[in-house]
């Protein structure tokens, strides 16, 4: 009985702490290796680019037209959702709907 409120405590620990971190390291895990060439991405840095092309660790990405670099994928925060048929032109902000798609949002 004197251990009862000490698994609680690591009951709600793991329940409010652990699990959520674990649930969002697979998404971004996810959405890395989900990465293609073409596809638009936010960087961690605040940079828009375009993937060019995918390697194991990282990627080339183009962010300005004629400037590609080679950044490590995990330097990669979200990924553009691809405009639908009549959708708006550019970047949705994350306020509005269609905006880009970031682990845990």
């Amino acid at each position: 009985m004197e251990f009862l409120p000490l698994a609680a405590i690591a009951l709600v620990f793991w329940l409010f702490i652990v699990r959520p971190a674990s649930r969002r390291q697979k998404e971004v895990a996810r959405l890395q290796s989900s990465l293609a060439p073409g596809n638009r991405v936010l960087l961690s840095s605040g940079l828009f680019a375009t993937v060019q092309e995918t390697f194991d660790d990282r990627i080339r990405a183009e962010i300005a037209p004629g400037v590609v670099v080679d950044v490590a994928r995990g330097a990669v925060a979200a990924i553009e959702p691809s405009p639908g048929p009549g959708g708006p032109e550019g970047l949705a902000g994350p306020e509005q709907p269609g905006g880009p798609t970031a682990p845990g949002a």
